[in-house]
């Protein structure tokens, strides 16, 4: 990826940063020139567990950029309700839990918070009921913490990206009809990779969107749209 800002000096946070979509923005913010610190259940983080959350953010002395990355999805089985309290844990408590843990740094940097929310934040999905509504939880979670920290300085901003190139969406990739009817009804053609998210990660985090806070904006080729 081509950078296009400049985050020198800064720290930043990426839960589910060792793979996907989180290992995607860590490369971008480090392609930028950002201290980049990415967590994920291969390093310890296990963002259902607060001690866990605090270890992990005990030497951190500064946090410039939050990115809440951290998700799973039981297709087809979320429907039963330990599976459905697992997926809300992880994917909205977790968030939660991260973003609780890092507020009075970031409130000394006057930061910034980013979480990954979905296209599935704005519809449903039958057999991703779970997902579905941790993710719609989680827009209206950006909503609520931007109005209520902007006095601190913080702006809290989502993505929500589409059908991205991801371990999660594997299964669907390896499916050539499933494959096709989402490039097909994807305007821009094609499946988008994750340095598509972090673009629209460093633009959110940067002084460039010092006015934007409680965006939910959409990384999805059109697919919304469509």
């Amino acid at each position: 990826m081509k950078v296009q800002f400049d985050f020198s000096g800064s720290t930043v946070v990426i839960s589910g940063g060792t793979s996907g979509i989180g290992a995607g923005i860590a490369r971008g913010f480090a392609e930028a020139g950002a201290h980049v610190l990415a967590l994920g259940i291969e390093t310890g983080l296990d963002v259902r567990r607060e001690e866990t959350v605090r270890e992990a953010l005990a030497g951190v002395a500064r946090i410039d950029v939050l990115v809440n990355a951290a998700g799973v999805i039981r297709r087809g089985a979320e429907q039963r309700p330990e599976v459905f309290a697992e997926v809300l844990d992880i994917n909205l408590n977790g968030a939660m839990r991260m973003c609780a843990a890092s507020y009075e740094l970031l409130r000394a940097s006057r930061g910034s918070v980013l979480n990954i929310a979905s296209m599935l934040s704005f519809f449903g999905s039958g057999p991703a009921p779970a997902y579905s509504a941790s993710k719609g939880g989680l827009a209206q979670l950006t909503k609520s913490l931007a109005v209520g920290w902007a006095p601190d300085g913080i702006r809290v901003n989502a993505l929500a990206p589409g059908w991205i190139e991801t371990p999660l969406t594997g299964p669907l990739r390896e499916d050539a009809a499933k494959s096709e009817a989402i490039i097909k009804r994807t305007p821009l053609g094609r499946w988008g990779q994750p340095e598509d998210v972090a673009g629209a990660a460093l633009f959110l985090a940067s002084e460039g969107a010092r006015f934007v806070t409680g965006a939910v904006l959409p990384v999805d080729g059109g697919y919304l749209i469509a």
